[in-house]
């Protein structure tokens, strides 16, 4: 049986509510070697500290905030991935005293986010802080056109700009977009509106007339 989606559901509560549902302190998780950049490729490895002997869990949250089952290591060092599967081609793990170890083979933006240690212990769920695993943002992955601007003898300038930023039209429309929701939705609620008291009133009316000429009769 595939355990990943009620731990993530666990870890999900415990993130949100980390004085009921997990503690922080009772886990370490950190990098054994020092990194000064990650690189795309790179064999990177996580270890987490217990002084408890339950088994621990590793899970990935992504830059959406989605939460990523990776590997479960129990306390005689048997390993179960994803899928219940006993290896990975992107993962090892294992114990080691009382570390328990992941590495990620070749690091890609695939494996970006950040990683949490968890472990349950007598009905507890205790969960790490997050390890921020990230690639280096290059500089030239911020080009978002290549119209070029001005030129002068020595070559041609390329305008660099954040590609994740909307141009001022793009914006103008947005926001037009949602002013038209705010506004338009409530006008159409309150024409509803009127004309359904207009037309009580008509009926009310019609009624009213009929009643005073029977009334004369």
């Amino acid at each position: 049986m595939d355990r990943s989606p009620v731990l993530l559901l666990l870890l999900a509560l415990g993130l949100c509510c980390p004085g009921i549902h997990g503690q922080h302190y009772e886990l370490q998780v950190r990098f054994p070697h020092s990194i000064t950049q990650l690189r795309e490729g790179q064999r990177l490895e996580l270890e987490c500290q217990t002084d408890k002997n339950s088994g621990a869990f590793w899970v990935r949250q992504d830059k959406t905030g989605n939460l990523h089952f990776i590997v479960f290591i129990s306390s005689i060092s048997r390993v179960t991935f994803k899928g219940n599967q006993k290896t990975s081609t992107r993962f090892e793990a294992r114990k080691s005293n009382s570390f328990y170890q992941l590495v990620v083979k070749s690091f890609t933006q695939q494996d970006e986010g950040n990683y949490f240690c968890l472990m349950n212990n007598n009905q507890m769920l205790y969960i790490s802080h997050g390890l921020p695993a990230f690639l280096p943002v290059h500089p030239f992955s911020l080009i978002g056109t290549t119209t070029p601007g001005p030129t002068t003898q020595r070559g041609t300038t390329i305008k660099e700009s954040n590609s994740t930023t909307l141009n001022p039209e793009s914006r103008m429309q947005e926001r037009n977009f949602i002013c038209d929701i705010v506004i338009g939705v409530p006008l159409a609620g309150a024409c509803l509106l009127l004309l359904i008291a207009l037309a009580i009133t008509i009926l009310l009316c019609q009624r009213t007339r009929r009643w005073r000429c029977s009334y004369k009769r």
